[in-house]
């Protein structure tokens, strides 16, 4: 029978005797490992946390550069109507669908019913404006898989803000929302589609910038040097058909477009501690280092507006999907496209009805205002300063190589309002450009002792009235390193 450590106490001293040793050693690892991170991990943090040991570029310290305060005038949260927003939107939903393939003609229901809300806001908006505000519809065909191969009617909705300035006038920024909508068959135009969301949002911003933007100056002139276009297109869910119609009605115009903002689902935001950034989606193009025309426009989007406001992303759109500054993108033109930060698929491209106790369908409850608010603040904000913004300079290069000194040069026209140009610079790796200095005239500037390897480099316009134009990235000559001479046969 085995004998208890109570009733023995050789047993029992020699029980506290290993708790004892048991415990020493526990403390001892317990100092080890402490010392190990202490050690170690500290020599990982710090790995993170250091200052680069890099030489300093330029060698002789970089130049102070003169920075022009941003313009005046900056647009008030406060001023942003979101009971007009509300109202126009429930009209859109008020018309039951607005898939393309519905009515044109029927003014309670289908696409027509859509286009007569947003003509109807659009021209209480232009009185408003002294009448500089000009509505125009324009109709025209298009065709898709989307509209069984055959061609079908459309309509856009324009509102154009005409430029100032006889030289930029023919310069348009242009802001946009499709109006069309879908349920979960795209084909089926008798459906309920609400498109509350997609895009009876986007609409109410493109609107919401017209009223904010469009308010006549002293004696009735326009503010703005080039001209801007508030938009409502159609044909989105069919197949990006206005949008892409829009990109040749431009060219047809004669305008040369200075930047497209596509706001396509802009209205939700659900999570909490809302309201959160809005997503900036930019393409890089067909180009290296992420310099496209649509990733310079999203970087001075955020310059704009602020990085509190505005999350970039660095992809043309969201996985799989597409939107309406596509056709722009495509075409070398800059276009970004705005969504809300995470998007319910509950509520979009969804015929309404409940399914186990989930309600599907694009309904007005489901938006949050003042998320939509500063959406719409943002858009109008980022078009005031483009469009009171010098033309941005051309033929920008890069050459210096296998030299000490980087040269950047650059052309641009003579313009009385400009105060001169800012030469930026970023490290390879970073997303955003920081100025490094400002120069009074176009031509060629040395940057003594700044590498041409280590950076990327571009130049940008800025007004006397401190607007500043989209960067131009330096072009550089390629040349590939020699190669061996192919073997012959």
């Amino acid at each position: 029978m085995p004998v208890s450590s109570a009733n023995n106490p050789i047993r029992g001293k020699q029980t506290m005797a290993e708790q004892k040793s048991k415990l020493s050693k526990q403390i001892l690892k317990t100092v080890v490992l402490a010392v190990f991170i202490l050690a170690f991990g500290g020599i990982a943090v710090d790995a993170q946390t250091a200052k680069p040991r890099d030489p300093a570029e330029p060698t002789q310290g970089k130049p102070q550069a003169k920075i022009l305060p941003r313009p005046a005038g900056r647009i008030a949260r406060a001023s942003v109507d979101e009971k007009s927003m509300r109202a126009l939107i429930a009209k859109l939903v008020a018309c039951g669908t607005r898939l393309t393939l519905s009515s044109w003609t029927d003014a309670k229901r289908g696409a027509g019913c859509g286009r007569d809300a947003i003509v109807a806001r659009l021209n209480e908006i232009a009185k408003d404006s002294n009448g500089k505000l000009q509505v125009v519809v324009d109709k025209f065909e298009s065709t898709s898989a989307r509209t069984s191969d055959k061609p079908i009617p459309l309509e856009n909705v324009y509102a154009i803000l005409p430029g100032s300035d006889p030289k930029l006038a023919k310069t348009i920024f242009i802001v946009s929302g499709h109006f069309d909508s879908r349920p979960s068959n795209v084909m089926d135009p008798e459906a309920d589609a609400p498109g509350a969301d997609d895009d009876g949002s986007g609409v109410a911003v493109s609107v919401e910038c017209a009223r904010l933007l469009s308010k006549a100056g002293p004696n009735g002139r326009g503010t703005y040097r080039a001209t801007i276009l508030f938009v409502a297109v159609s044909g989105e869910e069919q197949g990006l058909l206005g949008s892409t119609h829009l990109v040749d009605w431009a060219k047809q115009q004669g305008y040369t477009v200075g930047g497209m903002l596509d706001d396509d689902i802009v209205g939700a935001d659900p999570a909490a501690r809302a309201p959160h950034r809005v997503r900036v989606f930019s393409g890089n193009g067909e180009i290296d280092d992420a310099d496209s025309p649509s990733r310079e426009l999203a970087r001075a989007v955020e310059e704009i507006d602020g990085r509190s406001a505005i999350r970039l992303i660095f992809r043309v759109d969201r996985y799989g999907r597409g939107g309406d500054h596509y056709p722009f993108y495509k075409a070398g033109l800059p276009a970004v496209r705005f969504t809300e930060p995470l998007e319910d698929y509950n509520h979009q491209h969804q015929t309404p009805r409940t399914e186990n106790g989930i309600e599907y369908g694009d309904f007005e409850k489901y938006l949050n205002f003042t998320f939509m608010g500063d959406v719409a603040r943002d858009n109008a904000e980022a078009l005031r300063q483009l469009a009171l913004a010098p033309a941005p300079p051309t033929n920008a290069k890069l050459t210096g190589a296998v030299t000490p000194d980087a040269k950047v040069s650059w052309a641009a026209e003579e313009d009385a309002e400009r105060a001169g140009f800012e030469i930026l610079w970023r490290e390879t790796s970073d997303p955003r450009w920081t100025v490094y200095d400002f120069v009074a005239s176009p031509g060629e500037t040395v940057l003594k002792g700044v590498s041409t390897d280590n950076h990327f480099f571009a130049v940008r316009s800025v007004g006397k009235n401190g607007a500043r134009s989209i960067a131009v990235p330096t072009e550089i000559e390629r040349r590939p390193p020699p190669q061996p001479a192919p073997s012959k046969q």
